[in-house]
């Protein structure tokens, strides 16, 4: 609106009624702070779970429910935590058994994705090497320490393959149907293009497999640490499964369960803070979010 000056101007009155946009910033601000407090409120949520947890456990200690042999108190099992800490027993323990974790962990996951593209890709593989693995899938992962031992000796050899017996058949299982749910139009597209088996298999097979590799490989973690626990238990080495046999043997049932719940503990940790990330990355990249 132009002012009674001849060369000056004033500002239009703003309406009372009408409710101001909020900026770009304001936004993004507002919904960091949702963030802030729904995160807040789920660690809340998840602490409150545990301390309960203790809490009963406690409650069960004090009132002799079971004998303090049987059910020590949780201050006993972190003293327990706390000495095989200090002497680097948990240490030492937690690197052997990850060392032989990854090992067996990394050479499933090669013979599992060639083994599950070859059965999704061809009906013969699948009819013939493919119910192998399914019927190999069935047997206990431990099941095979005993012709482990026969085969590589009384060595860690022996639990490696352990490990990777638990995992291979999951993974194969997951590669083998991410290539079947691969729509044959995506393969005659890339034909038509001009692409040879090898760009085939780098830019449809492999790209169209991630989401159902992701699920597989989480999978096969979970049973290749399973079987590495189950292996370390009955062959005697050095690992977490040898001090579980450690506090079975001294009859030290804090020392038991401190080391189940480190188990538990390198478990969550891996799901929580690297296959979580996979998952989420998956789900946006190829677009899996729901609404």
């Amino acid at each position: 609106m132009q002012s009674d000056d001849p060369g000056g101007f004033v500002m239009a009155p703003v309406d009372p009624d009408v409710t101001p946009v909020p900026s770009d910033t304001t936004t993004r601000s507002r919904f960091s702070e949702l963030d802030a407090k729904g995160l807040a409120l789920k660690a809340l949520r998840i602490a409150l779970f545990y301390l309960a947890l203790l809490a009963l456990w406690q409650l069960l200690y004090s009132l002799h429910v079971w004998s303090p042999y049987l059910l020590p108190s949780p201050s006993d099992v972190w003293h327990s935590f706390v000495d095989y800490v200090d002497n680097g027993l948990i240490q030492k323990a937690v690197r052997a058994s990850l060392q032989r974790l990854l090992i067996g962990y990394a050479i499933s996951i090669v013979v599992g994705l060639i083994i599950g593209m070859a059965c999704g890709s061809s009906k013969y593989v699948d009819e013939t090497l493919g119910s192998v693995v399914l019927g190999m899938q069935s047997l206990p992962s431990i099941t095979w320490l005993p012709l482990a031992i026969l085969w590589f000796g009384l060595n860690q050899n022996a639990i490696i393959f352990v490990t990777f017996m638990g995992s291979v058949g999951a993974i194969a299982i997951s590669a083998r149907a991410g290539v079947q749910a691969i729509p044959p139009l995506y393969r005659r597209a890339a034909a038509t293009m001009g692409a040879n088996r090898y760009q085939s298999v780098r830019y449809v097979l492999l790209p169209a497999m991630v989401p159902s590799m992701a699920q597989g490989l989480k999978l096969g973690w979970s049973f290749a640490w399973r079987s590495l626990m189950a292996a370390e238990l009955i062959f005697v080495t050095t690992g977490l499964g040898h001090l579980l046999n450690l506090g079975r043997d001294l009859n030290n049932m804090s020392l038991v369960l401190a080391i189940m719940f480190v188990i538990v503990a390198i478990g969550l940790a891996v799901d929580r803070i690297f296959f979580a990330r996979v998952e989420a990355w998956v789900q946006e990249r190829w677009g899996l979010q729901t609404a």
